[in-house]
């Protein structure tokens, strides 16, 4: 078997997502995916990963991956790694699909049958446009209640109906990020007394409405300066957070998060924006990340995913994979989720999963009482909805051998 074609997929409506499909001479094709920087992802996968793929054996996935690892000029999560994230999870969708296996028995069979889920409280329209993440590209509505799962803006605004409200639909916990405007604002190197308790708000209504029965996690998007940081820790002490998630920028000293550790009980979540074990390791072996959370489409794929969460382990430290970018990512992971022992609880976004998400892809793992699965089948499970390349604006392109 060989690798005879490569093509990406973009999709006007979704200009962050780049789809990726490994076709092969016997007719077995593999999907991938990555997320930002979708256009110059493209350019690199047919004018540098091309190249070294067509005509290799497809289940060769290590030798592969190492082929594509770059090594003069690239590091994190940059356009190669992204790229090389995609081509990866389509390879081990292949390999999958060869051995007439799901991809969690490939990786050594599942833990359990189910993870729970948390909610990350985004809305339907969230980083739906190009420009990154920031507070004007959140998609609020206009006006309260005008999609459905609108859980950004009723966290902002009503957090304790949508903590009700989850709760009802068996899910129990929860992420927000109400502190990203007052980041904004001062570029991150200040928050005033009266935004500080704004920002507070939405806890303070969660815990009034449903105690200790929804447990929050904390997103801060790595916005703030040590100061500023170290200021929210302290007010969101009482509000016993399950963790806090990217205080400080990743990638700065180790030095500067131990001083974090050192003014707050809760643990702190890093980072879905680290690429490689290398990049997780000091972390780790200073003991300052208490969650260890990774993507799938930015890491380095299934491949690395597995390793980061194998290093983890050692550490005795728990993982948690990111989902808020693609449907494809979310369903990797939670086959890594289910296959892996120190997974404790796997990231969805309801407002993506019950909308836009299926309009891209055949099949979603279920979830059931705030509990999730992989889908069945050989592989990934799931496949790009036959009439995606001919929708509007749908743009492909393909090298082949």
């Amino acid at each position: 078997m060989k690798i005879n074609r490569l093509e990406t997929v973009r999709v006007a409506a979704f200009p962050n997502l780049c789809f990726v499909r490994v076709y092969t001479d016997e007719g077995i094709v593999g999907l991938g995916e990555t997320f930002f920087g979708a256009a110059e992802v493209e350019s690199y996968l047919h004018g540098t990963a091309a190249p070294r793929l067509l005509g290799c054996d497809p289940l060769s996935v290590e030798r592969l991956a190492q082929a594509l690892r770059p090594y003069v000029g690239a590091t994190s999560t940059g356009v190669e790694v992204r790229g090389n994230s995609a081509v990866d999870i389509a390879l081990w969708d292949i390999l999958g699909k060869v051995c007439g296996q799901p991809l969690y028995q490939l990786l050594g069979g599942a833990t359990r049958d189910s993870v729970p889920v948390y909610n990350t409280c985004a809305g339907p329209e969230y980083i739906r446009t190009p420009g990154g993440q920031a507070v004007a590209n959140w998609g609020l509505p206009e006006s309260r209640h005008t999609r459905r799962y609108e859980d950004l803006e009723a966290f902002l605004h009503h957090a304790d109906e949508l903590a009700r409200d989850l709760l009802a639909s068996g899910i129990r916990a929860m992420k927000i990020w109400p502190f990203d405007p007052y980041a904004e604002r001062w570029g991150g190197q200040y928050i005033r007394p009266e935004e500080l308790q704004a920002a507070l708000e939405p806890f303070r209504k969660i815990r009034a409405a449903v105690g200790d029965e929804m447990e929050i996690m904390v997103e801060l998007h790595g916005l703030w300066n040590l100061p500023a940081a170290r200021q929210i820790l302290r007010a969101l002490e009482e509000f016993r957070p399950v963790w806090i998630e990217d205080p400080l920028r990743p990638g700065y000293q180790p030095v500067t998060l131990r001083e974090l550790t050192s003014v707050t009980s809760s643990v702190l979540a890093l980072s879905e924006t680290l690429a490689g074990r290398g990049a997780y390791l000091p972390l780790l072996e200073q003991g300052l990340v208490g969650v260890a959370l990774v993507d799938v489409a930015w890491c380095g794929g299934v491949s690395e995913a597995k390793r980061i969460a194998s290093l983890a382990e050692a550490y005795l430290t728990p993982v948690g994979f990111h989902d808020c970018t693609g449907p494809v990512a979310l369903v990797a992971s939670t086959h890594l989720s289910v296959s892996l022992h120190n997974v404790f609880v796997q990231e969805m976004v309801r407002a993506h999963y019950s909308g836009w998400y299926g309009e891209l892809l055949s099949d979603l793992p279920p979830v059931e009482a705030g509990q999730i699965r992989p889908p069945p089948g050989p592989g990934l499970g799931t496949e790009l909805r036959p009439d995606i390349v001919e929708r509007a604006g749908t743009t492909t392109r393909v090298t082949s051998l």
